[in-house]
């Protein structure tokens, strides 16, 4: 595995009442509301590569390929946040994508890869992009290069479904 983040400084963990505001999603999904976040969030079931417990996060999805059945998402907090990690240790894995529950093999993507989605990103999102790099640490101006370059330091990861497109799974293992 490369480590991305040494070039740059990653945020720390939230901690307080912003964790809590970054566990809220999660809430939502569990109460039936995620087709509230549309087609931006995802709800990710991994489980702890430690602990063997059932986790959740929630992630904004950067891009849907709705005929491969694919969502991308970024980790922010680089290749050391614990769900990057749980996925490493076990790619197969459950999402939840409005109410739809979709059983999903994480693909981690190459840095050349994470420069494309990143520069297509910022074209659909380009206030969020900027917000988003500046949050990483992560230098840009505005210019596709410079998302280019931002792009290669961000860990990326494809969420194929499974055989059949949308078959929907019980439980992870």
């Amino acid at each position: 595995m490369t480590d991305r983040d040494t070039a740059h400084r990653r945020p720390r963990l939230p901690t307080g009442w912003r964790r809590l505001a970054l566990r809220l999603p999660i809430l939502l999904y569990r109460a039936g509301l995620g087709p509230l976040f549309g087609r931006r969030l995802l709800l990710l079931h991994h489980t702890g590569r430690v602990s063997d417990r059932d986790r959740m996060t929630v992630l904004e999805v950067v891009s849907y390929d709705p005929g491969a059945a694919s969502w991308t998402v970024a980790s922010g907090f680089g290749p050391r946040a614990d769900w990057y990690l749980n996925l490493r240790a076990q790619p197969k894995t459950l999402i939840r994508f409005g109410n739809r529950p979709l059983a999903v093999t994480a693909h981690f993507l190459p840095p050349e890869d994470g420069a494309g989605i990143m520069a297509d990103y910022a074209c659909r999102h380009p206030r969020t992009a900027r917000r988003l790099c500046a949050f990483m640490g992560l230098p840009v101006d505005g210019g596709e290069a410079s998302f280019r370059a931002a792009g290669q330091a961000i860990p990326f990861v494809r969420l194929e479904a499974a055989d059949g497109h949308g078959r929907t799974a019980r439980r992870h293992s």
